[in-house]
Parts: structure tokens; sequence; C-alpha cells
């Protein structure tokens, strides 16, 4: 009798040190799921399924999301905190996905699916990024670079086709389980992540600023190119190219009142098509003058002065990493990312390379700073007259990318914005909005009717912060938030990276400066 009362009172004992282990166990399961961390072991598995009653099966490889704020309503707060906390985690997606934002994004905008886009469209994307209006600037780069302005248009495409992808490897990390997941969701991202934890948003800032002086330096080349086309149409006419770029502006007034691009996205197939055959138009022409090409004018040498100046006009004009982490989280199949940026800039490259050469060895030393202007005065005007066309409808797409990174930067930054937000309850564009807008519009007028060098400014451009997002800070980036598991012929591409991008970008930067104050001191119009 006393041994079965002994058996009796050793189950309860074990029975209750059971439970009260299980509860501890979900407590804990809870703290460490609300910090962001899965319960891995079989043992906190069942302490949870003891503690809210429910099917836990299946629990291996299943996630917990923390459910916003608002939606649980203060639970899990009290004596049973750990208890109520593991009630706000769901499982198999069952749950609103977590926030990637830090500022405190509305859920409902995390709830509504993004539409996908194919690989093909993915592609479609980068190739007009990178072969767009500022390829008619490469033969130019040719005359001051020679076979070696060549080399660098296959060089370039190499390195920021590289570039683009490790910059895509950043934005991910593996999981506990060795998969690989995404928690970046922008360039921003990336950078901030490098400067954590002793300066969060340094990083963020750094690359806004870059992204800003591009973006409205495209900007200004679109209207610098506008004016210098339209008065090399007609030179008759009592019109100074700095009287074109002004009736450019007029034109581009109206994209202060942008909302959205919806209004002007309809055009881009259409001004990629004509810049199409405006190319084959060029190389057309270069080809029925095929036997006065003077071969003997390519040099193996290179002009010191302005041979920096082309290594910006190419770089340049193979930017496009400001928008691929948007793109690839965009993508139906991100997997085909790589393979995307394969034959882009494979295309890029054989396009880039055969119509550089093939002008400049039509006109060789009389190469002028956008090629078309070589063209014979009835050819010149109708094909200047579609450039301008795609120049301005190409316009509001980095104006509109610009003044969105100004509203979130300045406006829209949460409660520490520096400015009251630009839009009204009922998406109004405010008077100080509409003032910023306007203000943009006017300084690229200015900048493109006092600096109206079309080559300078795109070497100046590449050089300043082409090189910069597409050389330097990708590689550094790599380097510091993937460091652990690069293999040593990564760390020797990024370093080498980083340190010839780095030399190319300052000398660049100092030579297309001389340019422009030679150009001032000389009054050179052209």
């Amino acid at each position: 009798m006393a041994t079965l009362i002994r058996s009796k009172l050793s189950n309860k004992l074990s029975n209750a040190a059971t439970t009260v282990s299980n509860k501890s166990q979900a407590k804990v399961s809870g703290m460490f799921a609300r910090m962001g961390f899965q319960a891995t072991t079989d043992e906190e598995g069942l302490g949870f399924a003891a503690c809210d009653d429910l099917d836990y099966d299946h629990r291996q490889g299943m996630q917990m999301d923390i459910l916003t704020t608002d939606e649980v309503g203060g639970e899990g707060s009290g004596d049973g905190g750990g208890l109520g906390g593991d009630s706000h985690y769901q499982r198999d997606g069952t749950g609103p996905a977590r926030s990637a934002s830090k500022d405190g994004d509305p859920a409902n905008e995390l709830n509504e699916e993004k539409p996908k886009i194919t690989t093909w469209e993915a592609g479609w994307n980068v190739t007009n990024a990178i072969q767009g209006m500022f390829v008619l600037g490469l033969p130019y780069a040719i005359l001051h670079g020679g076979y070696l302005g060549l080399f660098l248009i296959i060089f370039a495409a190499v390195v920021c086709c590289y570039t683009g992808k490790i910059l895509i490897a950043c934005l991910y990390e593996e999981d506990e389980d060795g998969r690989l997941v995404r928690v970046r969701e922008s360039y921003v991202d990336i950078a901030n992540a490098c400067c954590a934890p002793r300066f969060p948003t340094l990083g963020g800032h750094i690359v806004n600023v870059a992204q800003i002086i591009e973006l409205v330096m495209t900007c200004i080349l679109y209207v610098v190119v506008s004016g210098n086309l339209m008065y090399n149409s007609f030179p008759t006419m009592p019109i100074s190219q700095k009287s074109w770029a002004i009736l450019a502006t007029v034109a581009l007034l109206p994209c202060a009142f942008l909302k959205s691009l919806k209004a002007v996205s309809k055009f881009s197939l259409l001004c990629t098509m004509a810049h199409f055959v405006i190319n084959v138009l060029v190389i057309a022409y270069c080809l029925s003058r095929a036997r006065d090409w003077a071969w003997d004018k390519v040099k193996f040498y290179i002009d010191v002065k302005k041979f920096p100046i082309s290594i910006g006009i190419i770089v340049f004009s193979y930017t496009s990493q400001i928008f691929l982490p948007s793109m690839e989280g965009s993508m139906s199949k991100p997997s085909d990312f790589h393979c995307m940026m394969n034959w882009t800039h494979i295309a890029a490259c054989i396009l880039k390379g055969l119509f550089a050469l093939v002008a400049y060895l039509t006109w060789a030393d009389a190469t002028k700073e956008v090629i078309t202007d070589n063209l014979p005065s009835t050819i010149r005007a109708v094909v200047n007259i579609f450039l301008v066309a795609k120049a301005l409808l190409s316009y509001p797409l980095p104006f509109f990318a610009a003044v969105e990174v100004f509203e979130k930067s300045f406006f829209q930054d949460g409660g520490r914005a520096t400015f009251p937000n630009c839009y009204g309850g009922d998406g109004r564009i405010k008077p100080w909005g509409l003032a910023l807008r306007c203000t943009l519009v006017v300084f690229t007028l200015l900048m493109a009717v006092f600096v109206p060098h079309f080559a300078l400014l795109m070497g100046l451009t590449g050089s300043l912060t082409g090189a910069g997002l597409c050389f330097l800070l990708p590689s550094l980036f790599h380097l510091r938030l993937l460091w652990r598991k690069l293999l040593w012929h990564q760390v020797f591409f990024d370093v080498a990276i980083f340190v010839i991008g780095g030399i190319c970008s300052i000398s660049g930067f100092i030579h297309s400066m001389e340019g422009l104050i030679e150009a001032f001191k000389y009054n050179i119009e052209e």
C-alpha cells in the first residue's frame, strides 16, 4: 500500500514538473519568437503545443510571424505574457506577413500583392537603362581612347554585370536551415545594414545623395542634348543652343504636376523602338561609307588628359544598379536574375562596341560629342527631331524618381520628416510640394544653360556617382556583409574593383572638371 501511494505521488510530482517545464519552455519560445528567432527544438515545440492546445504535428520547418501591434491590441501583457504572446504568432503563412519596414508602414500596404514581371520584362527594363540615348557619346570616348576605349566598353559591361549580381546577393541572408531569405528591399537598406549599429542611417543618406545627384544630372543631360540636337538640326535659324534648351524646358514644365508615371509609361516602348531605329539608321549610313573608314586613326595610345573623361562616359552608359534591388524583388522568378544580367550585358557590350567603332571609323578625328551632329544636314534634322522627342519623353522618368527620393527623405520620413507632407488628405499636391518640383525643373534648365557640354557632364556624372554606385559601393557592401562566406577569388575581385573604380572615379572627376573649367575659360560652346 505504501509502495502504491509513493508511486502515485511520484507520478503526480513528475507530471507537475513536466507541466511547469513545458510552460517555462513555452515562455522562452514566445520570448525568442518576439525577438525574431524561430523555435527549432522538439522540446520547445512540445511545450508550445501543451500551452496553446494547437496541433503541432507538422512543426518541422514552420515559421512564426509577428502580427502588427494594432492587430494584437496589446495582448500578451500581464501574468501570462509568455503564453499570450505565443498566440500572436501564425504558422504556415496564415497570418499577415511581417513588415520589412522600420518606419511603421501601414499593414494594408504590406498585404497588397505587388504585380510580378517576367524575366523577359526585367531584361527589357535593364536593356532600356543601359542602351538609352547616352550611347550617342560613346564614339567620342573612342576618339580619346582608341582600342583601349573599346576594351573598356567590354570591361565595364563585365564589371557592372558582376557588381549588379553581388548587390543583389547583399539583399539575402541564410536562415537556420541554410536557405537564402530576402531580408532587405533596397540599395538604401543594404547601405544602412553596412553602417549599423554605430551609424544605422548614414549609409542610406550617402546612397540617397548619390541617387539624387545621378538622377538630376540625367535630367540635365536630357535638356542639354535636346538643345544641342535642335541647334545643330537648324543652324540657319537665329536661335542659340541655350534658347533651344529653354524652349525644351517649357515643354517639360507639366512634369511638375505628375503624381505617377502612368501618363508617360505608355510612350516608353515607342521611345525605345524609335531609338533603335535611329541607331540602325546611323549604322546604315556608316556602313554606306565603309570604303572610307579610317582604320589608321584608331589609336593604340591614349590621350592622358581626355581619356579619363571617356571612362566616365562609358561607365555612365552602363548604370542600372539604382533600380536592380526593386526590380529583382518584383520578378516572378528571381532565380533567373543572374541569367538575365548575363545576356543583357553581353548584348549591350556587343551593340555599344559596334556602334562606337563604326561611327568613329566613319568620322575619325571629326567625331563630335553627340554623334548625330556628324550626319549630313538632310538626315540630321529628321534623326535629331526623333531624338529630341525621345529625350523629352524620357525626362519624366528620372525627374519623378528624384522627386520621390526628395519627398521620402525630407517630407514623408514618418515622424522624422524635416518638412510637412507634400500631399493632402485627398491626395492633392500641396503648394510647397509643387514649388519643390518646379524648382527642380528650373534647376535642370539653369544647369543646362550654363553648362551646355554633353560629353563633359556625362563624364563628370559617370566618374562621380556612376563609379560609386556601380563599382565602389557594391564591392564594399559585399565585403562588409558577406566577408565570412566569400572565397578568396571573390575577395580579390571585390578589392580589385574597388581600387580600380576608385582610381577611375578620382581621375575622371578631376579631368572632367578641368575640361569644364577650360570650356568656360575659352568660352567653348560645344
